[in-house]
This record gives structure tokens, C-alpha cells and sequence, in this order.
């Protein structure tokens, strides 16, 4: 099992960590993690272990059996041994630019609220595909109402409600494609607004923005025809 730090913290840039194990394809698992695993069309993180004098560049993060946590080397290299205490250095400036165009893609789903059938994080862009039979008619319209959101500054949190309350709440549930984070008793909401005030809540275990003024401003690229009833709405991040 790995502590997933990443969820406690997401602007956690460093921290202490012990190996726990290796995996036979060279992998490091450790009992802590800052690293995002891949999962929910946010890429793994990518970063640096340092024990002592040694450094290991780390390329990707992946999910192993259960809840390890694997982190994936970029290259062939000696692996900090079993039950060494390591200093494990996320790649920050890439995470945040995940962070922030994951924040984006929550209030899209918001501006157009129909059923998302998959989307992709990147750090330069990001992308939801919605069941949408017709292309927006008025794109700039929509753009203006999703900058409108982000410089609210609105505040996003965390909460977590029981597998029980989730299976009686589908509607929480916008993602078609990719299941809520269930099995281990509860699942993790984020919110966007407060509870008076809500924007958006819904089941998420990537990382996001404390506040969505974070994100910058953005523009809505594309959006292109992917079969009969969905398309493509393409979202490009600011500088």
C-alpha cells in the first residue's frame, strides 16, 4: 500500500519517503507518495528520487496492484534499495499545468451540461467528449461563460461521501467512461463554490487548484465530430 500524499496535498513539492518494494520491470514502489498515477486522463507525474549521492530521474507514475503505487524510471539506472529512506522531488511546473487544465475541464463540464463520454489532460491543453448530437451553436458564448467562472476565483475543496451514498446519488456522476475512485469504502468529491453556492460537485481523484483564478484565462480550440452523438470540445490553456 502507498499513502497517496498527492490527495492530502497537491502543492506538496517534496517530501521524505521509504522503498518498499521494486516490481520486476524496474519500478520503484514506495510507502508515500507525492507522485499523481496515471488515472481519469491525467498523465502520471514525473520527477526525481534522491538517496544520498544518487538520483533517479522518474519519467511517468502508475497504478500497481491494490493500492501501490508505481514510479516508473526514465532510463536504466541503479534503483534506491529496499528500506532506504529517499527524498522523493516532483516535476511541479508540469503538475500544476495538469492542475490547472483539470480545474478548466470541471467548470467546461458546467458550461455545457451534457454527459461526458472521455477526456484527456495535457499540459498545454485538455479535452471532454460530450454526448452532443449538434456542434455549439455560439462557441464564443461559450468561452466567455467559462472565463466568466474562472475569474470568480471561486474556491475548489475536497469532501468524501461512502460508496453507499454515491450509489444512491448517480447524478453526482458526469463521466461516463471513466468510473468514480470506489472500492475502498468512500469516494472522493470535488467541489467548485461553496455549499451555498455551489458551481460543481462531482466524484474526482486527480489533483486540482485551490481557487479556479489559479487557472488563468483559457480558449476553447476545436470542436470536432467523433461519431454520431458525441463531439469533441478541445480547451487550450493560457500562458
Amino acid at each position: 500500500m502507498t499513502q497517496d500524499l498527492f490527495r492530502q496535498d497537491a502543492y506538496l513539492r517534496e517530501a521524505p519517503a521509504t522503498v518498499t518494494a521494486h516490481t520486476p520491470e524496474g519500478g520503484v514502489i514506495l510507502d508515500a507518495s507525492i507522485f499523481y498515477p496515471t488515472g481519469g486522463g491525467q498523465p502520471g507525474d514525473s520527477g526525481t528520487l534522491i538517496w544520498g549521492e544518487a538520483r533517479l530521474n522518474i519519467a511517468t507514475t502508475i497504478k500497481g496492484e491494490g493500492d501501490a503505487i508505481i514510479l516508473v524510471p526514465a532510463e536504466p539506472a541503479p534503483l534506491p534499495p529496499v528500506g532506504a529512506e529517499v527524498t522523493q522531488v516532483l516535476d511541479f511546473d508540469r503538475r500544476y499545468r495538469h492542475m490547472r487544465v483539470h480545474t478548466a475541464l470541471h467548470l467546461l463540464s458546467v458550461v455545457i451540461p451534457l454527459p461526458v463520454t472521455g477526456g484527456q489532460i495535457g499540459t498545454e491543453k485538455g479535452r471532454l467528449d460530450f454526448m452532443m448530437p449538434e456542434a455549439p451553436a455560439d462557441k464564443d458564448a461559450l468561452e466567455a461563460a467559462l472565463n466568466a467562472l474562472i475569474e470568480r476565483d471561486l474556491a475548489v475543496t475536497t469532501d468524501w461521501i461512502t460508496d453507499d451514498e454515491l450509489a444512491v446519488n448517480p447524478g453526482l456522476v458526469k463521466t461516463m467512461s471513466v468510473k468514480p475512485p470506489m472500492g475502498a469504502g468512500r469516494v472522493r468529491l470535488v467541489r467548485i463554490g461553496t455549499e451555498d453556492e455551489q458551481i460543481d460537485l462531482q466524484p474526482c481523484g486527480g489533483t486540482h487548484v485551490a481557487r479556479t483564478g489559479e487557472i488563468g484565462p483559457v480558449r476553447l480550440g476545436k470542436v470536432e465530430n467523433k461519431g454520431k452523438q458525441n463531439r469533441r470540445v478541445n480547451l487550450l490553456l493560457g500562458a
